[in-house]
């Protein structure tokens, strides 16, 4: 629960607040209150039979299977009592609507599925004497199944195939799947040959233990990573300067070459003074004339491109620092690792909670008999069909406050850190007492700020929607505008995330309302947009190195310890998945050291704006820190050189050679 404090506040201050106060109550009620509606849907569906007709399934009569029913108006054969019917059964099971995913065949309820393999009525009339179970419709009698009239309507298609229930769901599965390959057919459509997809899937069957062991390598580099990083990202800057100064300047020497060589010849060619070749001349006019504007455009971005990485080297170096930092917060505080599977594990629960309810409603409502097939369905009907929708909402909002509350959390804990001027008298766990001061105080925030990104993503997600479901149909404007309108609302939701951890943050420093965060937050990154603009560039450029060294070094070792398997094509799928593993994994733990080196930028710059480390306004920050801005400082004021100077601490040599080599 949020609890409030009815304390007045103290005048706002730029550090973490000892008397904090609930912020952003109302949304914390709405939001409540949104909950305790996402809870009515399934406690309606539970009501209404909708959760029984999932478990237990129910026959084409609108019987639920395994209880007793009740009569539903109009509907003959409903009403029965099926005590003893506790399975679904198919009359003909391969009988599968792909677009509509579900299978369009008679149901009936039976006490037995066929364990063999049934090929004529009269063995149908064996089993249904022996197990006292009917697996025709009701109505017609064991006895009468040879020679009825209506057996090849209301009994199930010969041969009637081996079956077994499925766990918990009781429903009458075919043994043999081979009746389902048109479905598989449908699903694999990347896969023509049966054949290379059985050696696929063997494959995956045969190295089972070997992928588990390559995600477990993926998860550890992960966790390692986030503790080097700190060692090895000026080492990666390195590396980005150096391919885009070389990048830039191998590129357009080799236009200038192209367009002197193209001049040269067509020197030559007009000394010749050929009528004949009046149209090659032209030509070759024409591609002069394009080099040449080429090779001026790439050396106007190149001066420019120098240019700016000669003016933001220092904010680069800060970067760097940042990034030495973080390696000290997790540390000390080692407990952040945990995040990823924390809130892994909260989404992955949400959303199987969300799967289930949303699988309900679709056995909720009121029985409905379709007009194609002439068999029961129970369909949401009237104001019921809006309990689709705002369950679509809370699968969004749920899912984005989850992600909030992580990054509240990071946020909080990296504030105490920074701000805590001993670090040996930080919390014993951090960790957990940010996320009680979350529980406590700003629910409502984080509450706020995900229902804002939500407003955004459903817009988008259903602008996608469209332009998937009109593929083919639109012409080339609306095309065009639909996936601008996409891209417009991605980008714009980028930018409010990243706004909105930023709000988080200054909402654990300030105790403030979202609103109000936000607003303070976005005025110190106005302040500092060219150290923005580096710490996001150099810095995502450097996370996504990371990743890349996870994917490699995961696939490198899958290859090596796949390399006993000399059917290389079954190799294939094993990798795959072990890469899209450690590409997640790395992204997880990477977004995690994302946002604490981002808290920790908002952090400095208050640092930095609010304190000039005279006495009574000391500074907070750590030294890696505090020289990164003394450099920058001396800079600006041009005490300092671009170059290199005599420095007497061979600390501050260490430092300032990583600020100025950029």
């Amino acid at each position: 629960m949020s609890f409030c404090s009815a304390t007045a506040r103290p005048k706002r201050e730029w550090k973490p607040l000892e008397d904090r106060s609930c912020t952003d109550m109302p949304w914390f009620l709405l939001f409540v209150v949104f909950c305790v509606g996402m809870g009515g849907i399934c406690a309606f569906t539970v009501v209404t039979g909708g959760a029984a007709r999932l478990v237990f399934g129910y026959d084409s009569y609108g019987n639920t299977c395994g209880q007793r029913n009740e009569q539903i108006e109009g509907v003959l054969l409903s009403g029965l009592d099926q005590t003893d019917k506790k399975f679904v059964f198919f009359l003909d099971p391969c009988n599968i609507d792909i677009v509509q995913r579900k299978i369009k065949s008679m149901a009936l309820c039976v006490t037995q599925c066929p364990d063999e393999e049934l090929r004529t009525y009269g063995d149908l009339k064996r089993f249904a004497m022996i197990n006292d179970t009917e697996l025709c419709s009701y109505e017609l009698a064991g006895h009468l199944y040879p020679g009825h009239p209506e057996r090849f309507t209301k009994c199930p298609k010969l041969p009637v195939p081996q079956s077994k229930p499925l766990p918990v769901f009781n429903r009458c599965t075919p043994v043999d799947i081979s009746c389902y390959a048109k479905f598989a057919e449908a699903v694999v459509t990347f896969v023509s040959d049966n054949s290379l997809l059985h050696r696929l899937i063997a494959g995956v069957a045969a190295s089972k233990e070997i992928i588990i062991g390559l995600c477990v390598l993926a998860l550890v580099l992960s966790m390692l990573l986030m503790v080097i990083i700190r060692y090895i990202s000026a080492l990666l800057v390195w590396i980005l300067t150096a391919l885009v100064v070389l990048g830039s300047l191998g590129g357009t020497s080799v236009l200038w070459w192209l367009y002197i060589d193209h001049r040269l010849n067509l020197n030559d060619t007009l000394l010749k003074k050929a009528e004949e070749d009046q149209e090659e001349q032209e030509s070759s006019r024409e591609n002069t004339k394009a080099l040449l504007i080429y090779a001026t455009a790439a050396t106007v971005f190149t001066v420019i491109l120098l240019l700016l990485m000669l003016f933001m080297r220092k904010r680069v170096a800060l970067t760097i620092a940042l990034f030495r930092v973080a390696g000290n917060v997790f540390i000390h505080l080692p407990l952040l690792v945990l995040q990823p599977f924390l809130t892994f594990l909260s989404l992955f629960i949400f959303w199987v909670y969300w799967v289930l309810v949303l699988l309900f409603l679709g056995t909720s409502g009121n029985p409905v008999q379709n007009e194609e097939t002439g068999l029961i369905e129970f369909r949401l009907t009237g104001g019921l069909q809006y309990l689709t929708w705002y369950h679509a909402l809370g699968l969004v909002w749920i899912s984005e406050f989850i992600l909030a509350c992580q990054q509240m959390t990071i946020a909080g804990a990296v504030v105490t850190y920074y701000f805590t001027r001993d670090k040996g008298r930080l919390p014993v766990t951090p960790i957990l007492s940010s996320v009680l001061r979350l529980a406590r105080y700003h629910l409502g925030t984080v509450a706020k700020g995900s229902f804002i990104i939500t407003l955004v993503k459903i817009p988008r997600l259903i602008l996608m929607y469209i332009h998937n479901q009109l593929k083919g149909k639109e012409n080339a404007c609306a095309r065009c505008m639909v996936k601008a309108c996409i891209c417009c609302l991605w980008c714009l939701e980028k930018c409010l995330n990243y706004l909105n951890q930023n709000a988080y943050a200054a909402t654990a420093i300030n105790s403030t309302s979202f609103c109000t965060s936000a607003r303070d937050a976005f005025v110190i990154l106005v302040e500092n947009a060219l150290r923005v603009a580096a710490i996001n560039t150099v810095g995502d450029f450097v996370l996504f190195l990371g990743k890349i060294l996870i994917v490699t070094s995961t696939a490198f070792a899958g290859v090596l310890a796949l390399n006993y398997q000399r059917d290389y094509t079954e190799w294939v799928l094993p990798l795959i998945i072990v890469c899209l593993f450690a590409f997640l994994v790395a992204h997880c733990f990477l977004s995690v050291f994302e946002i604490v080196v981002d808290v920790l930028f908002l952090c400095f710059a208050i640092d930095t704006k609010y304190n000039d480390g005279t006495p009574g306004k000391e500074f907070y920050m750590d030294k890696a820190l505090m020289v990164s801005r003394w450099v920058f400082a001396a800079c600006a004021r041009g005490i300092f050189p671009c170059a290199i100077g005599a420095v007497s601490s061979a600390k501050m040599i260490q430092y300032a050679a990583g600020l100025f080599l950029f």
